[in-house]
Protein backbone atom coordinates (compact mmCIF):
# COMPACT_ATOMS: atom_id res chain seq x y z
CA UNK A 1 0.00 0.00 0.00
CA UNK A 2 1.35 3.76 -1.09
CA UNK A 3 0.37 6.62 0.79
CA UNK A 4 2.28 9.41 -0.97
CA UNK A 5 6.15 8.53 -1.16
CA UNK A 6 5.66 5.74 1.90
CA UNK A 7 5.32 2.23 1.82
CA UNK A 8 2.92 0.86 4.56
CA UNK A 9 3.14 -2.60 5.93
CA UNK A 10 1.41 -4.33 8.50
CA UNK A 11 3.52 -7.18 10.68
CA UNK A 12 3.39 -9.31 13.48
CA UNK A 13 4.12 -7.04 16.61
CA UNK A 14 7.08 -7.88 18.40
CA UNK A 15 8.23 -7.74 22.48
CA UNK A 16 9.93 -4.74 21.07
CA UNK A 17 7.30 -2.93 19.74
CA UNK A 18 4.99 -2.86 22.81
CA UNK A 19 6.20 0.74 24.74
CA UNK A 20 5.61 2.60 20.59
CA UNK A 21 1.89 0.42 20.68
CA UNK A 22 1.63 1.79 24.42
CA UNK A 23 2.31 5.62 23.09
CA UNK A 24 0.17 5.50 20.32
CA UNK A 25 -2.34 4.02 22.51
CA UNK A 26 -2.14 7.06 24.51
CA UNK A 27 -2.43 9.57 22.03
CA UNK A 28 -5.54 7.75 19.97
CA UNK A 29 -7.23 6.54 22.63
CA UNK A 30 -7.47 9.12 25.66
CA UNK A 31 -10.94 7.97 26.40
CA UNK A 32 -9.52 4.53 26.66
CA UNK A 33 -7.03 4.40 28.78
CA UNK A 34 -5.57 0.89 28.77
CA UNK A 35 -2.32 -0.47 30.81
CA UNK A 36 0.57 -1.72 29.45
CA UNK A 37 0.04 -4.83 31.08
CA UNK A 38 -3.04 -5.46 28.91
CA UNK A 39 -0.97 -5.11 25.78
CA UNK A 40 1.57 -7.31 27.00
CA UNK A 41 -0.64 -9.92 28.05
CA UNK A 42 -3.04 -9.65 24.13
CA UNK A 43 0.49 -10.78 22.73
CA UNK A 44 1.77 -13.38 25.14
CA UNK A 45 -1.85 -15.35 24.89
CA UNK A 46 -2.26 -14.72 21.60
CA UNK A 47 0.68 -13.40 19.09
CA UNK A 48 -0.69 -14.39 16.13
CA UNK A 49 -3.77 -11.75 16.64
CA UNK A 50 -1.06 -8.94 17.07
CA UNK A 51 0.44 -6.53 14.59
CA UNK A 52 1.91 -3.30 13.70
CA UNK A 53 1.40 -0.59 10.93
CA UNK A 54 5.36 0.45 10.11
CA UNK A 55 5.71 3.21 7.48
CA UNK A 56 8.62 2.94 4.94
CA UNK A 57 10.96 4.48 7.39
CA UNK A 58 10.35 1.92 9.62
CA UNK A 59 8.77 3.93 12.16
CA UNK A 60 5.08 2.81 13.92
CA UNK A 61 1.94 4.40 13.33
CA UNK A 62 -0.52 1.32 14.07
CA UNK A 63 -1.64 -1.46 15.70
CA UNK A 64 -3.90 -4.27 16.06
CA UNK A 65 -4.85 -6.74 18.92
CA UNK A 66 -7.36 -9.55 18.26
CA UNK A 67 -7.66 -12.93 20.14
CA UNK A 68 -10.09 -15.91 20.00
CA UNK A 69 -13.31 -14.99 22.74
CA UNK A 70 -17.01 -15.61 23.50
CA UNK A 71 -19.30 -14.38 21.07
CA UNK A 72 -21.83 -11.52 22.83
CA UNK A 73 -19.36 -11.30 25.91
CA UNK A 74 -16.60 -7.99 25.86
CA UNK A 75 -13.81 -7.97 27.89
CA UNK A 76 -13.85 -4.84 30.01
CA UNK A 77 -11.73 -2.14 29.33
CA UNK A 78 -8.10 -2.39 31.23
CA UNK A 79 -8.75 -5.79 32.36
CA UNK A 80 -6.30 -8.62 32.19
CA UNK A 81 -7.41 -11.74 30.42
CA UNK A 82 -5.57 -14.28 32.43
CA UNK A 83 -5.87 -16.68 30.05
CA UNK A 84 -8.24 -17.34 26.55
CA UNK A 85 -11.55 -19.73 26.55
CA UNK A 86 -10.20 -23.10 26.15
CA UNK A 87 -13.95 -23.43 23.43
CA UNK A 88 -13.85 -19.69 21.70
CA UNK A 89 -16.77 -18.99 20.12
CA UNK A 90 -15.79 -15.78 17.98
CA UNK A 91 -12.90 -13.87 16.95
CA UNK A 92 -12.70 -10.83 18.95
CA UNK A 93 -10.84 -7.45 17.74
CA UNK A 94 -9.93 -5.84 20.95
CA UNK A 95 -8.19 -2.71 19.04
CA UNK A 96 -7.63 -1.59 15.55
CA UNK A 97 -6.40 1.72 16.10
CA UNK A 98 -4.05 4.65 13.62
CA UNK A 99 -2.53 7.34 14.00
CA UNK A 100 -3.56 10.16 12.04
CA UNK A 101 -0.99 9.70 9.39
CA UNK A 102 -1.93 6.80 8.42
CA UNK A 103 -5.79 7.51 8.25
CA UNK A 104 -7.41 6.75 4.95
CA UNK A 105 -4.38 5.09 3.15
CA UNK A 106 -6.60 1.35 3.07
CA UNK A 107 -4.15 0.82 5.96
CA UNK A 108 -7.64 -0.59 8.51
CA UNK A 109 -9.47 -2.06 5.66
CA UNK A 110 -6.14 -3.90 4.77
CA UNK A 111 -5.39 -5.48 8.34
CA UNK A 112 -9.60 -6.35 8.84
CA UNK A 113 -8.63 -8.14 5.55
CA UNK A 114 -5.77 -9.72 7.09
CA UNK A 115 -7.82 -10.96 9.91
CA UNK A 116 -10.63 -12.35 8.27
CA UNK A 117 -8.49 -14.69 6.26
CA UNK A 118 -6.70 -15.65 9.65
CA UNK A 119 -9.99 -16.06 11.46
CA UNK A 120 -11.83 -18.13 8.47
CA UNK A 121 -8.10 -20.45 8.28
CA UNK A 122 -8.78 -20.68 12.40
CA UNK A 123 -12.56 -22.02 11.27
CA UNK A 124 -14.02 -19.13 13.39
CA UNK A 125 -17.90 -18.44 12.34
CA UNK A 126 -17.37 -15.22 13.15
CA UNK A 127 -16.01 -11.65 14.34
CA UNK A 128 -16.64 -9.45 16.81
CA UNK A 129 -16.15 -5.78 18.05
CA UNK A 130 -17.31 -3.06 20.45
CA UNK A 131 -17.18 -0.09 17.64
CA UNK A 132 -16.36 3.21 19.32
CA UNK A 133 -15.92 6.57 18.65
CA UNK A 134 -18.89 6.83 15.65
CA UNK A 135 -16.99 4.29 13.67
CA UNK A 136 -20.04 2.13 13.16
CA UNK A 137 -20.28 2.91 9.47
CA UNK A 138 -16.46 2.02 8.69
CA UNK A 139 -17.36 -1.49 10.54
CA UNK A 140 -20.48 -2.36 8.33
CA UNK A 141 -18.79 -1.46 4.86
CA UNK A 142 -16.35 -3.97 6.55
CA UNK A 143 -19.01 -6.21 6.83
CA UNK A 144 -19.81 -5.81 10.56
CA UNK A 145 -23.52 -5.82 11.66
CA UNK A 146 -24.57 -3.89 14.54
CA UNK A 147 -26.26 -6.63 16.93
CA UNK A 148 -27.87 -4.86 19.71
CA UNK A 149 -28.67 -7.65 22.75
CA UNK A 150 -30.31 -6.00 25.50
CA UNK A 151 -28.03 -7.82 27.65
CA UNK A 152 -25.03 -6.08 26.28
CA UNK A 153 -26.30 -2.40 26.84
CA UNK A 154 -24.99 -2.17 30.22
CA UNK A 155 -21.63 -3.70 29.72
CA UNK A 156 -21.65 -1.12 26.42
CA UNK A 157 -22.04 1.71 28.21
CA UNK A 158 -18.63 1.27 30.19
CA UNK A 159 -16.83 2.01 26.49
CA UNK A 160 -18.88 4.75 25.64
CA UNK A 161 -22.26 6.07 25.37
CA UNK A 162 -21.78 5.30 21.16
CA UNK A 163 -20.66 1.93 21.82
CA UNK A 164 -22.18 -0.74 19.47
CA UNK A 165 -21.34 -4.54 19.21
CA UNK A 166 -20.94 -5.99 16.20
CA UNK A 167 -20.73 -9.12 14.37
CA UNK A 168 -19.12 -10.33 10.80
CA UNK A 169 -20.05 -13.58 9.62
CA UNK A 170 -17.12 -15.50 8.20
CA UNK A 171 -18.53 -17.89 5.38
Amino acid sequence: MVSGSQILQWRPMKVSDLASVSAMANIIHTDFFEADAVYQERLQLYPDGCHVLQDGDGKLIGYALTHPWLLYTMPALNSLLDQLPSEPTTYYLHDIALLPQSRGTGAAREIVSILADHAQRSRFATMSLIAVNGSTGFWQKQGFKPDDRPELETKLRTYSDDARFMVRYLG
